[in-house]
């Protein structure tokens, strides 16, 4: 999953610095580089807080499709577009969906069997 290069773009279109998030996120520098390198995966309740500082939707953050496109207002005014080419994301979770559909086929069987 390519989260981290999401917020490492995002923060950059906006000119905000990694100590400034650090600092905003209540957590060191070098686990903030953690996270925009993906090192570190941020939990929701985290994801939910950087896209607050960036005054983006989560959807943005988390976006999967292959383009997008940021509109933000900082000390100039301009749009920020970021062309990201990267099915890793998607591919990821779909990975992950699998393997819950997996769970809970072996669930029901073993329900099954306990039922008989």
């Amino acid at each position: 999953m390519d989260i981290g290069k999401n917020i490492k773009q995002i923060r950059e279109l906006k000119n905000i610095s990694q100590d400034y998030m650090a600092n905003a996120l209540n957590i060191s520098q070098s686990t903030y580089a953690k996270i925009e390198s993906g090192q570190v995966v941020p939990k929701v309740d985290r994801l939910k807080e950087i896209a607050t500082i960036f005054e983006i939707d989560l959807s943005t953050l988390l976006n999967t499709s292959n383009n997008f496109t940021l509109n933000f207002q900082k000390e100039t005014y301009y749009s920020g577009y970021i062309n990201h080419q990267n099915n890793e994301i998607k591919e990821a979770y779909e990975k992950l969906i699998q393997s819950k559909d997996d769970q809970i086929a072996l669930l029901r069987e073993m329900l099954d069997k306990f039922m008989k």
